[in-house]
């Protein structure tokens, strides 16, 4: 048997659809496991006004089963046997004694029999379907009655072509649709083979795949955007592309503006000249059947030139004041109330960016206050260093929230300080840090491109975090009001990406709380975004991760080195090596190895080739080749095992053998904590 499922509403928000068909089709699937109902072939389909289930190969009914009911003990008064088996249904003379494990007891086996697949989609489906999970949902019948993300109008709900009868906010269930809100049929009948075919002749596409490829479609090609591509099919049941122009002359207008109205106020597709620039064109998707008389053309060009004129009155209007003129006024800006203005913000970044610098320049190492006060006089003495470079940009970074445009295009903060400095004159590096200073906007996005954009925006999003933990504005839950996990991310990505070598405890002050939140973000980057397996990364951040140039630089040898014959042996080894230090409560603490204790064969042996190994290891300069030579380590450890006793009689010699394991432990531990690794068939992505 096959299930349609179509839940019609008011228009959904487009970024609500794709998790809740995640979610309808898991949770349909899990009660078809739960139910033994088989249900094959499930797929989720929506559109602006509907989201839809449809499965195959479901069982009419569940198959009859068998229950052993236990009853009294063998012991047990007459009566109360008798009472047993009543209410079973079966005479006393048909029970049977058996032992569940402890005593024997009466009991009879019980037949069960299966629900029909309609039932139980009848009772199951309502409450399945409000659970969807959204970000907020509403009522519509009445404060305390059902609530959902928009106003439920129909219900499609079919196994085959019987009607499951179910109700949802006072709708019941049928076998009518509805089509297009302005082209198609207020209702109509479908079945589950013509479902699809029913919609496209009441103008809805039921695919997404192939809305998007409608709108592809379109002549004109158009700068990829695939978060507004997402977007617009997510908004429209039958796309239609309608490509526009405007006057070149907007085009004396940074693009960034331009492509900033269109995509963010308007959701157009900007258009790409021969030259690869911006062509004065644009592509609109309009949820219709087309436009043969231009009128909806028009309409859109109509409104972009008003949209365009602002933005000019407004970059024109903003001339008026240089950016240094501006940060004064950044001290009437509330960046939070806790935390003071956007002015108090600036001068806190350009302190922390001057030390960023030094922090970099040294390799992450301290530096002192002559350091400091040397840095400070190329700062103010010479425009050319990258002192001046940075603060400068730091101390302007902040000052376009101030201007029209920014108020008008919120989107284009810090792009805005960034165009507006290079036509005020500032240094090109000054403009492009920045521009950059928000970067990266995204787990996809580039990092910011020079030094001083990358200092810029690690003390801009460094601040915000260090700031909002102390006065306990922690992210809870999927509560994040400040971004702070971007923040954070954004740190990892710049820090890791950009190679500087900055001491991350130092950064994050002794925060406790703060420096879990960061190790979970640094752990989600090294994982999701690069890759590697988590026993890898708990391995490598088990033994430090001040350094995250230093943490990629041992993840990447590790990934390298684990796949040869000896490795995760001996981190098998390293493993037990532990548990037995541990069982022993040796600390090692004091303690030094007696060279002359040592019982001569395997024991020796180990002793010999570790001096050796951690000789070399401390030749070496990358963790790849200390690595392969540690794991070279793994035969005489071995047989170590195999034929010494740790554990020996004599007190001094177990003392001895516990102290040769945690030195060898303590010596390789610094590359990696070798016991994290999962060294069974276990899957470790």
């Amino acid at each position: 048997m096959n299930l349609l499922l179509e839940i019609g509403a008011e228009e959904i928000p487009d970024s609500m659809l794709n998790g809740a068909l995640e979610y309808l089709g898991a949770a349909v699937g899990e009660l078809f496991k739960q139910h033994q109902l088989g249900g094959e072939k499930i797929r989720t389909d929506a559109t602006p006004r509907r989201l839809v289930v449809r499965a195959e190969g479901i069982a009419p009914r569940q198959q009859d089963t068998e229950e052993r009911v236990w009853g009294p003990a063998k012991g047990a008064p007459p009566a109360a046997v008798a009472g047993f088996a009543k209410k079973q249904g079966v005479e006393p003379e048909a029970l049977g004694l058996l032992s569940d494990g402890k005593v024997e007891k009466y009991t009879c086996v019980r037949q069960i029999k299966g629900q029909t697949a309609l039932a139980i989609l009848a009772d199951a489906l309502p409450a399945l379907v409000l659970r969807t999970p959204f970000p907020k949902t509403m009522y519509w019948t009445g404060k305390g009655g059902v609530r959902f993300i928009r106003p439920i109008r129909w219900i499609v709900a079919l196994l085959d072509d019987v009607v499951i009868p179910l109700e949802i906010a006072g709708i019941s269930s049928g076998n009518e649709s509805s089509g297009h809100r302005k082209l198609g049929a207020a209702r109509f009948p479908v079945t589950y083979e013509d479902y699809e075919a029913a919609l496209r002749r009441n103008y809805v596409i039921l695919s997404a795949a192939e809305r998007r490829e409608r709108i592809c479609a379109v002549t004109t090609k158009f700068r990829p955007d695939e978060a507004l591509l997402n977007t617009l099919v997510n908004l429209t049941e039958w796309p239609t592309p309608i490509t526009g122009s405007f006057d070149e002359s907007y085009l004396d207008l940074p693009k960034e503006v331009l492509s900033t109205v269109m995509r963010y106020h308007q959701k157009y597709f900007s258009v790409d000249g021969a030259d690869g620039e911006l062509a004065p064109q644009f592509v609109a998707v309009t949820n219709t059947d087309g436009d043969p008389d231009g009128l909806i053309r028009h309409g859109n060009e109509r409104v972009l030139r008003a949209r365009f004129n602002d933005a000019r009155f407004f970059w024109d209007a903003d001339q008026k004041k240089t950016l240094e003129q501006r940060v004064a006024d950044l001290g009437s800006v509330t960046f939070q109330a806790k935390l003071g203005s956007y002015l108090e913000k600036t001068q806190r970044m350009d302190e922390l960016a001057l030390h960023l610098l030094l922090y970099v320049a040294s390799g992450g190492k301290p530096w002192g206050e002559e350091e400091l006060k040397q840095a400070k006089v190329r700062y103010v003495f010479e425009p050319a260093s990258i002192e001046f470079r940075t603060v400068r940009a730091s101390h302007l970074c902040k000052a376009d929230l101030t201007t029209e445009l920014v108020k008008e295009f919120t989107e284009l903060q810090g792009v805005v300080g960034g165009l507006y400095a290079h036509v005020q004159g500032e240094p090109d590096d000054v403009a492009i840090a920045i521009y950059d200073h928000y970067k990266p906007v995204s787990m996809e996005a580039p990092i910011p491109r020079s030094l001083p954009g990358q200092i810029v925006s690690l003390a801009d999003k460094l601040d915000t975090l260090r700031g909002c933990f102390q006065v306990g504005l922690i992210p809870s839950g999927s509560k994040d009001p400040f971004a702070l996990r971007r923040a954070a991310q954004g740190i990892v990505r710049i820090v890791v990406e950009g190679r500087l070598r900055l001491p991350v405890f130092t950064l994050l002050e002794g925060n406790r709380q703060l420096e879990e939140f960061f190790a979970d973000r640094v752990r989600h980057y090294f994982r999701e975004i690069r890759n590697f397996a988590y026993d890898e990364i708990s391995a490598v951040l088990a033994s430090g991760w001040d350094d995250l140039v230093d943490v990629e630089d041992r993840l990447e040898a590790l990934r390298a080195v684990r796949p040869t014959a000896d490795f995760e042996p001996l981190a098998a080894s390293f493993k037990r090596i532990r548990n037995i230090l541990r069982q022993a409560n040796f600390a090692g603490l004091g303690d030094s190895l007696n060279v002359k204790l040592l019982e001569p064969g395997p024991e020796a042996e180990l002793y010999q080739a570790f001096d050796a190994t951690r000789a070399a290891c401390r030749e070496m300069t990358d963790y790849r080749s200390r690595l392969e030579r540690i794991a070279t380590l793994r035969p005489k450890v071995d047989t170590f095992f195999d034929r010494t006793l740790v554990n020996a009689q004599d007190p001094a010699v177990r003392q001895n053998r516990l102290t040769l394991l945690h030195t060898m432990l303590a010596e390789f531990s610094t590359i990696a904590d070798f016991s994290e690794i999962v060294t069974n068939s276990q899957e470790t992505k």
